[in-house]
C-alpha cells in the first residue's frame, strides 16, 4: 500500500500550524505567507496498481478516504529572528489563518517598537512646527501595515490656534493599559509638557493682550488730558500773535522813518552830484572857445591873487583836448578848490591842497626826507587853521610824465593813492605817513600814532584809456572826494572836465 510522504515530520507540521492558528500567539508573532511548495508529493502504489494515484491535495473517490489519507497543508516557515529594526515591505499580503483575516507586517518586536517611537517623535514636531503637520508622515502606509495589536484607531486634527491642523493619533492621545510601559511613560511626559507649554503660551497670550488694553486706556487718558500737537502750536501761536503784531508795526514804522531819512541824505548827494556835472551854457562855452584860441597865446587872461599866478592863453592851451595839464593849471584848480570850501563850509569836507611843488620838495633832502625844506608852508599865520583839523590832505605826486593823487585821510584813518593807470608807489605813503607825525608834533607838540592806519592803493576807481589825461583824472579825483562824492565818472567825462575847468579859472571860482 503506498502513502503519500512528505520531507518534514508530521509532529513539526501539526505543531507549526496548531501554535499559529492560535489567537494568543498569533497576536506575540509576524505571520508572513509563503506560497513556496516544499517539493513535489511522491505517490505510493496501493494494491500494487500503479494506476490508481492521487495528489495530496486532490481525492477522487471519497471511499477510499479510509485508504489514503491527506497530509495537512504545508504551513509557512519560521522566519529568522531579526534583532535590528526592519524596514517594513510596501505591500502586505492577506492571509487567511484560523478564519480571520490578518496583515504580514515584517520584523519583530523591536521593528514594533521602532514604529512606535517613530510616530511619537513625528507627532512631536508635528505640534512644534510652523509650516507642516504630522498628518503627512506616512498616513497612507500606517493604514496600510495596521495590524490587531496595534492601539492606534482615528486621527484627530488639532488647531494649534494659526489655522494650522495637526494630526495626533489615538495612540498619542491615550495609552492603553496593554501598551509598551516604556513608551507609556514617554508619552506621559510628552503630554504633561506639551500642557505645561499651552497654558504657558495662553498666559503670554492673555498678559499680553492685557498689556495691550491697558497700553490702549492710558493713551485714551493722555488723549483726554493733552491736546493733540497741532492744536498746542496754533494756541502757541495766537499767544505770540500779539507780540509778533507789534514787531510788526514797530518794523513798518522804522522803515519809513529810514526811508525818509534816506531820502533826506540822498537828497544832497544828489544835488552835490548834480552840482559836479552843470552842464555849461551856450556863452560859457563861447567864452573857453576864445581863451582857447591861438591868437591869446601871450595874453594873460587871468590873474589869481592868493598864488600869484598869472595865466595866460598859451597856459590855459593844456586845457585842450589831448594836452598835458601843467603846474599852473592844476595849482589854480587847486586853490580855487580850497577857497569853494570856504564860502561853503556846510556842502564841502574841510580839506587841505598842497600844490605840486610840495611833494618834491620834501623828498629833496638826504635820505629821501626834509621835512624842515616843508615846515613853513603850514604854519598857523600862513593857511589860518592846522593840518590836523583837516578831514583830508590833497597832495599831488609828479612822476616826470604822470600825475598821480595821495591822500592823507584822517577821517578814516589810512593814508590812499590814487592812480589812472593802477599804478603803486609805497614809498609815497611812507613818505607821507613820517611827514604827517612831525607836521602834528611840530605844530601842537602831540606824538599822533599812524602805525595802526591803513595804506590803500584805490583799485575802483575811474581808469585813464589814453597818454594824455591823467592830469584831469587827477584832479577831478580830488574834486570829488572834497564833496564827499564817490568817482562817479569815467574818460568819456574828460571832455566836459576840460571845458569846466577852463570855464572855472577864467571865472577864478569853483563850483
Amino acid at each position: 500500500m503506498g502513502a503519500l510522504t512528505s520531507n518534514r515530520k508530521r509532529g513539526e507540521d501539526h505543531f507549526s500550524l496548531s501554535y499559529f492558528s492560535s489567537p494568543q500567539n498569533s497576536l506575540h508573532c509576524d505571520i508572513q505567507t509563503d506560497f513556496h511548495v516544499s517539493k513535489k508529493p511522491r505517490f505510493s502504489y496501493m494494491n500494487g496498481s500503479p494506476e490508481r494515484s492521487v495528489f495530496s491535495n486532490t481525492v477522487e473517490n471519497p471511499q477510499q478516504n479510509s485508504v489514503i489519507r491527506r497530509y495537512p497543508e504545508p504551513a509557512p516557515r519560521f522566519r529568522r529572528v531579526v534583532h535590528a529594526p526592519c524596514r517594513t515591505s510596501r505591500f502586505a499580503v492577506p492571509v487567511s489563518l484560523g478564519g480571520e483575516s490578518r496583515f504580514s507586517v515584517m520584523g519583530n518586536f523591536l521593528s514594533r517598537r521602532l514604529e512606535q517611537a517613530k510616530n511619537l517623535a513625528l507627532g512631536t514636531f508635528g505640534d512644534r512646527r510652523k509650516d507642516k503637520g504630522v498628518a503627512d508622515f506616512e498616513v497612507e502606509r500606517s493604514k496600510d501595515l495596521v495590524s490587531d495589536d496595534s492601539s492606534v484607531q482615528e486621527v484627530v486634527m488639532l488647531d494649534d490656534g494659526r489655522g494650522e491642523g495637526t494630526s495626533v493619533s489615538s495612540e498619542h492621545k491615550s495609552v492603553q493599559t496593554g501598551a509598551d510601559p516604556y513608551l507609556r511613560e514617554k508619552y506621559e511626559k510628552f503630554a504633561d509638557n506639551r500642557v505645561n507649554e499651552t497654558s504657558s503660551i495662553v498666559s503670554d497670550l492673555t498678559n499680553h493682550t492685557l498689556k495691550v488694553d491697558e497700553a490702549g486706556k492710558m493713551m485714551e487718558l493722555l488723549s483726554v488730558n493733552r491736546l493733540p500737537p497741532h492744536k498746542k502750536l496754533f494756541e502757541s501761536a495766537e499767544r505770540r500773535k500779539s507780540r509778533l503784531d507789534h514787531l510788526a508795526f514797530e518794523i513798518e514804522f522804522n522803515e519809513k522813518k529810514l526811508s525818509s531819512l534816506s531820502k533826506t541824505a540822498k537828497k544832497p548827494e544828489k544835488d552835490a552830484l548834480g552840482a559836479a556835472f552843470t552842464p555849461l551854457s551856450v556863452e560859457e562855452e563861447d567864452e573857453v572857445f576864445l581863451a582857447l584860441d591861438r591868437s591869446n597865446r601871450r595874453r594873460v587872461l587871468v590873474t589869481h591873487e592868493n598864488s600869484n599866478i598869472d595865466i595866460t592863453g598859451e597856459i590855459l592851451q593844456c586845457l585842450r583836448p589831448g594836452a598835458w595839464l601843467n603846474d599852473e593849471v592844476i595849482n589854480v584848480y587847486l586853490e580855487l578848490l580850497k577857497e569853494r570850501e570856504k564860502r561853503e563850509p556846510a556842502k564841502f569836507l574841510k580839506c587841505h591842497f598842497f600844490n605840486t611843488f610840495f611833494y618834491k620838495k620834501l623828498i629833496s633832502g638826504k635820505g629821501g626826507y626834509d621835512f624842515k625844506a616843508v615846515k613853513r608852508w603850514t604854519s598857523q599865520r600862513k593857511i589860518g587853521y592846522g593840518l590836523i583839523e583837516c578831514e583830508k590832505i590833497f597832495v599831488p605826486i609828479h612822476k616826470d610824465i604822470h600825475w598821480c593823487l595821495a591822500i592823507i585821510n584822517k577821517k578814516e584813518e589810512k593814508f590812499q593813492y590814487l592812480d589812472s593807470l593802477k599804478g603803486r608807489d609805497t614809498q609815497v605813503l611812507r613818505v607821507l605817513a613820517r611827514y604827517f607825525v612831525d607836521e602834528v608834533k611840530d605844530k601842537f607838540s602831540k606824538d599822533i600814532d599812524v602805525s595802526s592806519w591803513k595804506h590803500e592803493y584805490v583799485d575802483d576807481l575811474p581808469e585813464q584809456q589814453n597818454g594824455s589825461d591823467c592830469g584831469v583824472f587827477m584832479i577831478k579825483y580830488a574834486d570829488f572826494y572834497s564833496r564827499g562824492l564817490g568817482l562817479q565818472f569815467d574818460q568819456e567825462n574828460m571832455p566836459y572836465f576840460r571845458m569846466r575847468t577852463a570855464k572855472e579859472i577864467l571865472m577864478l571860482k569853483a563850483e
